[in-house]
């Protein structure tokens, strides 16, 4: 007897080797990815891309920089190459200490709001301190959080090295939200209870101050505005809280005339677009109903838009006529925002023209026909000036104004690849300004005088990856195109508006971020900065590995980057899970080095190689046909594009473990994991789906509908349709034999929680296990919960592909993350007796 029980012991253990291969990892290593959390992230990697601040008296500009050292700000002039420190740290410490009696020193000097005064001599900022004051302008006496801490506010003297308080300064209040402002800065146009309002500047100020202020004088603007066919904006409310601010002031998304004569705006009627609900099961006592509309794809209720011109002088309104398409979408461009406001108090927001007229869109509901329209100010007379026609739908970017709009630059795809046009003021095409196989991205700058645009783009440059992002420039007429940022690197810039120099940020995944400073011609000028991860570095952090694959054609180029434990050892073999999103406006593979690591990097060191990798449909940035692939197929079109790249990595790679794979996304993500399990059911093995639009037919028309397709239908008499048909992922319940956990926000609004639960529900009647998370409270992007959730999709991939299942039941990372305080009220804070 015992040696039949010998034996049977034996052929267990021989069945368990046979499972799990030599060298395989058989605990998840918790301990290597909880020390790579966003918070502690946070205290590894500094400044990571440099942000000027362009001046407007000179070429000159500001920036701040972090590094382990701390933060340093500083003052660069392209004119003379120099770079400087704004002031000594040490110096500035010593003297806010003795006017704020807080310790300070040149490694902690908590500056905020560093600016430099008009006259661009002094830079004025503020110290906030430990000493507790009274809110000046608080309400309620009795409230809570009545009490603030003292700000001090100070100005350096560039020249001096002078140190000032300034003891009388009273800081602009920060514009609310509610507030559009005219240029002048006369006048505050509103919402309120649905129409409608404007304010002078001296009950603004009022406002500022005290919102329920009784002496504030508002004017009525309009009186037709209901519900639902509103001037303002109450998204986001639960109809509780609608109620309840119902007679608060809400913005208006209005474009002001650059002369604040005038004001635009589209307005929507959605009256008959039907509700959409999500239930906030955990609202203060009841749980409270949030009610908004939400168009779904192929339904006949379309919002209606109305462009609207207000001449605020008569206080007058006309309705534009743009009627061209049925169900079609009317939208308007601000103008461009200038790089030396960016510090402004003040900033317009302007219409894309002149005074005496605008540019804005027409799009037919299937997005096959957009028209750029020039609207005439005095008359009310629309031109569309430049048509677009496509089989599949059309991408619009806000077209470049020469001389107020007696040229236009014009992006299109109309030849497969993104490209810029050069047309006269009346739609006349008179040349292409780009041309090639390669994809223009983004108007930067127009130099008017000389006749240069400056644009990015990519896939120009031979042997790089083809995302990686360039800037150029080339003349209106399509000659000299010049690359201006050499170098095999993802590019970030920033380009000042007089269109002389450039500061650029280069990196990759697997190189440190370098930034310099180049003038317009692309001759660098000066190094700026190398971004600091040394301590980053100390964890043992090890960069990701870019690799290139074939896509299932075996001809397309698909580009990604693999993620090892950072105790990678070559002689053991891993489980692989790719991480997705299908598109077709982004593939989230990263091409710069960035901080963000917990879909990736972090999950990698639970003992894993994670992926991610393009598909074709994927990616805006490539052909029109890469673009496009999927469009009419949107469930399946990237699916076997994952399945075969997975493929090659194994054919190369020894150390995965082809046989383990996982897959993993939010949103489109989640709904392209849970589709792969369900598509290549002996493939695909385990599978986290967050926020998933499962079903595409109850996710947002515009989404839905562009990318898919829907098909208008004209009857004999001329009535226009629409027909939209979908595969979904509940269709293929039956197929699932892995494990899948679907998650979801009880009140997510975008990617509303029903795609989820519908698929939970075809998964229950087709009898499958499975695991379903339910973030209460959660939005889309699942808010505070995120680090709850990054542990359970570990949890989830640990237990069912390396087969470790020793979790217990407290979430110990986060737990000896927690301060254990107790009722500690504040650092340093002395409690009196009789204050408990």
């Amino acid at each position: 007897m015992k040696k039949i029980y010998l034996l049977a012991m034996l052929l267990i253990a021989g069945i368990s080797v046979q499972a799990q291969q030599p060298g395989t990892p058989t605990k998840g290593n918790y301990q290597l990815a909880s020390r790579f959390s966003p918070k502690k992230l946070e205290k590894l990697i500094f400044t990571t891309n440099l942000d000027p601040h362009w001046l407007k008296n000179s070429d000159r500009f500001w920036y701040e920089y972090e590094t382990s050292n701390g933060k340093n700000w500083y003052i660069v002039d392209p004119a003379t190459k120099s770079k400087k420190l704004i002031f000594d740290n040490a110096k500035v410490a010593s003297a806010v200490t003795m006017v704020v009696q807080d310790p300070f020193d040149a490694q902690n000097l908590p500056i905020q709001n560093l600016k430099f005064t008009e006259d661009e001599k002094s830079v004025q900022f503020e110290i906030k301190s430990s000493i507790d004051q009274v809110k000046k302008d608080r309400l309620d006496k009795k409230a809570a959080d009545s009490l603030e801490k003292k700000t001090f506010y100070f100005r350096y003297n560039l020249s001096t090295g002078q140190v000032v308080e300034l003891k009388d300064f009273e800081k602009p209040k920060s514009k609310p939200r509610w507030a559009s402002i005219s240029p002048d800065q006369q006048v505050v146009i509103f919402a309120k209870e649905h129409n409608l309002y404007w304010m002078d500047k001296s009950n603004y100020e009022k406002a500022l101050k005290n919102e329920k202020d009784s002496t504030i004088v508002e004017h009525q603007l309009t009186k037709d505005g209901v519900e639902y066919y509103t001037y303002g904006d109450s998204r986001g409310e639960t109809n509780v809280e609608r109620a309840k601010n119902r007679k608060n002031r809400k913005p208006a998304f209005i474009l002001w005339s650059p002369d604040s004569k005038q004001f635009a705006m589209v307005r929507t009627d959605e009256r008959k677009v039907k509700d959409l609900w999500v239930i906030h099961h955990t609202a203060q006592g009841r749980p409270a109903l949030e009610t908004y509309k939400y168009q779904m794809p192929g339904e006949k209720e379309a919002p209606k838009r109305e462009l609207l011109i207000f001449d605020f002088a008569n206080k007058s309104q006309r309705r534009i006529n743009t009627a061209a398409f049925k169900d079609q979408e009317v939208s308007l461009w601000s103008a461009p925002a200038l790089q030396k406001q960016r510090d402004d108090e003040h900033r317009p927001i302007l219409w894309h023209g002149t005074k005496d007229k605008l540019y804005f869109t027409r799009t037919s509901r299937d997005l096959k026909k957009i028209d750029v329209c020039e609207l005439d100010i005095a008359s009310g007379k629309v031109t569309p000036v430049i048509e677009e026609r496509f089989n599949t739908y059309i991408d619009m970017n806000r077209i470049g104004l020469v001389k107020g709009g007696n040229e236009i630059i014009h992006w299109s795809e109309r030849d497969g690849w993104g490209h810029f046009y050069l047309y006269d003021g009346k739609g006349n095409l008179k040349n292409r300004i780009t041309s090639g196989s390669f994809h223009a991205e983004d108007l930067v700058g127009i130099d008017e005088k000389n006749r240069v645009l400056y644009f990015t783009a990519n896939g120009r440059e031979k042997d790089e990856d083809p995302y990686l992002m360039h800037l150029y420039r080339v003349n209106f007429d399509g000659s000299g195109m010049t690359l201006l940022n050499k170098g095999n690197f993802d590019n970030t810039i920033s380009l000042n508006d007089n269109n002389t120099y450039f500061v650029n940020t280069a990196s990759r995944v697997n190189t440190v971020p370098v930034s310099a400073l180049y003038n317009n011609k692309g001759r660098k000028v000066m190094d700026l900065e190398k971004a600091d991860l040394s301590r980053l570095m100390t964890t043992g952090y090890k960069f990701p590995e870019p690799f290139t694959v074939k896509a299932d054609d075996g001809i397309t180029d698909l580009y990604g980057v693999m993620y090892k434990p950072f105790d990678f050892d070559s002689t053991k073999a891993y489980p692989i899970i790719t991480y997705v999103y299908p598109g077709p406006q982004t593939e989230a593979v990263n091409k710069a080095f960035g901080r963000s690591m917990d879909r990736i990097d972090r999950l990698a060191q639970l003992g894993f190689v994670v992926v991610t990798v393009g598909n074709r449909g994927g990616h805006p940035a490539r052909s029109k046909w890469y673009h496009t692939y999927g469009y009419g197929n949107l469930r399946d079109y990237g699916l076997a594009d994952k399945k075969a790249a997975l493929e090659q990595l194994a054919d190369r790679h020894r150390f995965i473990d082809i046989d383990r794979v996982g897959i993993t996304g939010h949103s489109g993500g989640g709904f392209m994991s849970t589709a792969a399990m369900l598509v290549y059911p002996d493939f695909f093995k385990v599978a986290v789906s967050g926020a998933g639009n499962h079903e595409n037919n109850i996710y947002n028309r515009w989404w839905s509908e562009k990318h898919h397709g829907v098909k208008e239908v004209v009857t004999p008499k001329g009535d226009t349709t629409f027909v939209y048909a979908i595969e979904k992922n509940p269709d293929l319940a039956r197929n699932l034999k892995g494990h899948l956990m679907l998650a979801t926000g009880d009140v997510d609004n975008n990617v509303h929680p029903a795609g989820t639960i519908r698929m939970a529900q075809a998964l229950i009647k087709a009898n499958k296990r499975f695991d379903f998370v339910m973030l209460p409270g959660q939005r889309h992007a699942f808010g505070d919960m995120t680090e709850y959730f990054f542990w359970m999709m570990g949890d989830y991939f640990t237990k069912h592909l390396i087969g470790d299942f020793s979790q217990p039941v407290d979430i110990k990372e986060i737990n000896r993350e927690v301060e254990n305080v107790g009722n500690k009220r504040r650092t340093g804070a002395i409690t009196a007796p009789g204050e408990e």
